[in-house]
């Protein structure tokens, strides 16, 4: 049996990690959850991660088969797949979901999870859960917050599909490109983010989602204390002291 994720550096600390289940559509089974929480436990020195999904989809979302065990080894299932949402937001590299085909459901999910999103023109995002009478009730989480409450509810209580163009539109993907050229332009992107000092990106990252919950004056109190601690640090000192260097 294969590896249901695999993962390759591709120079300049990007690390790709693969949903490897194509015949399935890259369907999220609980062995590829684990899988997945594993591999992004273990960056270790990657500076940026990219998640693409082997063949022509992305992630068409959980495995059924496992939703149709006792709620029990469901709610284990998805226990799984909370932990990697969580593992995304936590650890210090940012995180690009690289999307072609499918993105639907549980994949909408992550893709509304990771810290940026390139699509292919050719994909296709949507939350069907109502349709096979089975809610989304997990993935409206992060969607929701991702593409605001209205648009989410919309996804979440019609299960229609909305393409690359519409996603990019309501704030789910960062950018919409050929089919062609989605893995050079995921690249791209990720390495124009692995050229700055990974400190600056970790905590960079950190303080963005601690503030983006909190209320306006609370997160500007909070950046205040943030950004004076980390002007001590030496990768801001550095850089500050260069730029002056070449423009006065």
């Amino acid at each position: 049996m294969h590896d249901p994720v695999v993962s390759e550096f591709v120079g300049d600390g990007i690390k790709v990690i693969t949903l490897n289940r194509p015949e399935k559509c890259n369907a999220l089974s609980s062995e590829m959850l684990a899988r997945l929480y594993e591999e992004l436990s273990n960056a270790g020195d990657a500076r940026v991660i990219v998640i693409r999904g082997k063949g022509r989809n992305f992630c068409a979302g959980h495995d059924l088969n496992e939703l149709l065990d006792d709620p029990m080894n469901v709610k284990r299932h998805f226990g799984l797949c909370e932990r990697v949402m969580r593992k995304i937001r936590e650890i210090k590299q940012p995180v690009i979901a690289e999307v072609r085909g499918y993105a639907v459901a549980g994949g909408c999910q992550l893709v509304a999870a990771c810290d940026m999103a390139v699509a292919s023109e050719n994909a296709k995002f949507g939350l069907p859960g109502v349709k096979l009478g089975l809610f989304c009730f997990t993935p409206v989480v992060f969607v929701s917050r991702c593409i605001g409450i209205k648009r989410a509810f919309e996804l979440a209580f019609t299960g229609r599909e909305i393409d690359a163009k519409t996603a990019f539109e309501w704030g789910l993907v960062n950018r919409v490109v050929p089919d062609d050229r989605l893995e050079d332009e995921t690249i791209d992107l990720a390495k124009t983010l692995a050229k700055y000092d990974p400190d600056v990106l970790g905590e960079g990252k950190k303080f963005f989602y601690s503030q983006i919950e909190m209320e306006t004056f609370e997160a500007l109190s909070y950046g205040v204390n943030t950004i004076s601690l980390f002007s001590s640090h030496k990768s801001a000192r550095e850089g500050i002291k260069n730029f002056l260097k070449r423009n006065l």
